[in-house]
């Protein structure tokens, strides 16, 4: 398959931590345009808004977004509208009916919708689900606790309506969980701890089950200045599974497995040139679908204010 050019849309953080390392690493995708208000992206061409991008700009295959939430729904509909091809940062959308008018329109285009989930590209997380194909599950319980400061510093954008708060790290388990799953979540009781000068919690705890009732809870906080946290275990009626490092680690009754090298957002991309290729999109709804139903159906503390 031949280059295909690309533009990134949102020059911050996680474009420059995950995304960009990852496109010039591709054998499948060239950078050649940046969408961004802030600092420049060297050796490309930077705009200062997606029209001018579009506009001005070299033509492009695809389009990845990794702008916050709030507000983009109306930037990828733009490139959608365009025939271009689109990535989406997680999470893809400030509400779930955005997103589903996103995968809506795409289909109506006839290009690539993909939804990031980039937490399912985690090396544990095929094996993982491969391993409890066939077993009996008996509970699942996610404990995801990370410091707000250190990977998320001075995003004012997070604590907004529409943000999610402790959601946008939260959302990375509820997609390996669903991934690994056999059958849809739904969230039975949810308690969100919202900081009086916020919009978005700092920290939660959900209570899922499937249509089999099978428990599943999941322990989020923002605010945890000890190591992170990134932990899923599922017990089964033929041992317990437990994945740590955010899908970077698996062990089977405590023993480690042999997995492959890291390597999320290089597989992520790898996977939307294939997508692109056959026509076809991914874009799942579900870990959204359970953020919102969290945030719908959850009782609300309001907590001390928080500062960073």
């Amino acid at each position: 398959m031949e280059h295909l050019s690309l533009g990134l849309v949102g020059y911050g953080k996680i474009a420059q931590d995950q995304h960009l390392p990852a496109i010039l690493g591709s054998p499948a995708f060239r950078l050649q345009a940046v969408a961004t208000l802030g600092q420049p992206c060297p050796d490309v061409a930077n705009f200062n808004s997606l029209t001018a991008l579009l506009g001005e700009g070299p033509a492009v295959h695809a389009l990845s977004f990794c702008t916050p939430p709030q507000g983009r729904y109306g930037q990828v509909r733009q490139a959608l509208l365009a025939g271009k091809h689109v990535l989406v940062e997680k999470p893809p959308c400030a509400s779930l009916g955005e997103a589903m008018a996103l995968v809506d329109l795409a289909a109506e285009q006839g290009v690539t919708c993909l939804f990031a989930w980039h937490s399912r590209f985690a090396p544990a997380v095929a094996p993982a689900r491969q391993w409890l194909q066939g077993r009996t599950l008996r509970s699942v319980a996610i404990t995801w606790k990370e410091d707000v400061r250190k990977w998320h510093p001075g995003q004012a954008w997070i604590w907004q309506a529409g943000g999610q708060g402790v959601f946008d790290p939260g959302i990375n388990a509820l997609s390996i969980a669903t991934a690994l799953l056999p059958q849809p979540l739904f969230v039975t009781v949810a308690e969100l701890d919202v900081p009086a000068n916020h919009q978005a919690p700092i920290a939660a705890r959900l209570s899922m089950t499937d249509a089999q009732g099978l428990p599943v809870t999941a322990d989020f906080d923002w605010d945890h200045t000890q190591p992170d946290i990134w932990r899923i275990v599922v017990e089964t009626d033929n041992g317990v599974l437990r994945l740590e490092q955010g899908g970077g680690a698996l062990f089977i009754d405590d023993v480690a497995q042999p997995l492959a090298a890291e390597a999320e957002y290089p597989s992520l991309y790898q996977h939307f040139a294939q997508l692109i290729e056959r026509r076809v999109s991914d874009a799942d709804l579900q870990p959204l679908r359970l953020v919102a139903d969290a945030f719908m159906a959850g009782s609300r503390n309001r907590v001390d204010e928080f500062h960073d």
